[in-house]
């Protein structure tokens, strides 16, 4: 069915309000961000993704994506029928009903979040959530322009630009953060050994205290104009809010990464993690159970300033004691800049601090 003649049907079609972020995770099905799902989840696919973090054909996955229902909702249609998505008021997509079923949510948090702790954001998130879950392809007929178009690419976009720009190897970095010196030391470190790398800040709900949209996206065009060799990065958004599942999720944007078209995937201390639910390293040591993601993860644990040295280290190079060592630390960089100060230019450029100042409300309140 085109798009057309689905849009017409779907005015006649049962209706199920989504959020806002849910339309995002169907568009993202939609274009191939996530392939190879082809819709929210069945129960099947749901119940092996919990129990062994993949797919029930075996493929790698590990956040599942669902649709929720109200129960007075669901009674308006049976499996079998199609119906409408709505978000805002706007119909955007239709769904056919393969499964309605129903799910425990202690079990979920488990397996996606290793706690059931109510103040971690995606628990958080999951209480609140409607009790039964509706399964079957999507078919998205009418797209959101995205919060900022121009970043804004699908997998077909990103592999042709990365064809004419003759990167045969990229390596994605996924950031909620505005860049320091330790993130540009990752960063061309990891070039050095790649044709290209692909900066891909998330673009989304995020919780209080992390950088704005428009933060993030101006300070790493600062970034790149004045610290990057010209042709070495690129800079496209990807509109999905963060989960805070530490290592899953790390599994999910290295995915999301290799269906852009990346070969590799940085992976830092603490991926994806919120408070102290996850180990440092938790997000790295996950990967020796997917051997056959189809991308190749690069692994950055310590990385410091070192004033002998004169400049970024790592503890497998510097031979300088901790004496003499500065570590990049986030948390202290966003409460000076909270206070309208400027962290030394040994941890973030001047350029890059510039373009925070400039914004009077720099972060998410």
């Amino acid at each position: 069915m085109k798009k057309a003649e689905a849009a017409e049907e779907a005015s006649e079609l049962p209706k199920v309000e989504v959020s806002r972020e849910l339309r995002l995770d169907l568009e993202n099905i939609a274009s191939g961000l996530y392939s190879p799902l082809t819709g929210p989840m069945t129960q099947n696919d749901y119940q092996t993704v919990l129990a062994k973090g993949r797919l029930s054909d075996d493929l790698p996955w590990t956040i599942p994506i669902l649709l929720d229902v109200a129960y007075e909702t669901a009674k308006g249609f049976k499996e079998g029928d199609t119906v409408t998505l709505v978000c805002e008021e706007e119909p955007f997509a239709t769904v056919t009903v393969e499964e309605k079923y129903g799910w425990d949510k202690e079990t979920h948090c488990k397996a996606v979040y290793k706690t059931t702790d109510p103040a971690h954001p995606g628990v958080e998130k999951t209480n609140g959530m409607n009790d039964l879950l509706v399964g079957g392809p999507i078919m998205v007929f009418n797209e959101s322009p995205g919060k900022y178009p121009r970043y804004r690419l699908k997998p077909r976009e990103t592999r042709f630009l990365f064809k004419e720009k003759g990167w045969r190897t990229v390596a994605g970095f996924q950031t909620r953060n505005a860049p320091h010196i330790g993130h540009e030391y990752v960063q061309k470190t990891a070039l050095s050994f790649v044709d290209g790398l692909f900066i891909n800040p998330l673009i989304g709900k995020k919780k209080a205290g992390d950088f704005t949209d428009e933060v993030i996206l101006e300070s790493y065009e600062a970034l790149i104009q004045n610290y990057f060799l010209r042709n070495s990065a690129t800079l496209v958004t990807l509109e999905m809010e963060m989960r805070y599942a530490g290592p899953k999720e790390a599994i999910h944007h290295a995915i999301v990464r290799k269906n852009y078209g990346c070969s590799h995937f940085i992976v830092g201390r603490d991926h994806a993690g919120v408070g102290d639910y996850y180990g440092p390293f938790e997000a790295q040591e996950i990967f020796e159970d997917y051997p056959d993601l189809g991308v190749m993860p690069i692994f950055f644990r310590n990385f410091f300033h070192c004033r002998k040295c004169g400049g970024p280290q790592n503890e497998k190079i510097c031979p300088h004691g901790e004496e003499d060592h500065e570590n990049y630390k986030g948390r202290v960089m966003r409460q000076l800049l909270r206070e309208g100060k400027r962290p030394a230019e040994t941890q973030m450029r001047p350029e890059v601090t510039d373009a925070i100042l400039r914004h009077s409300k720099p972060f998410v309140e």
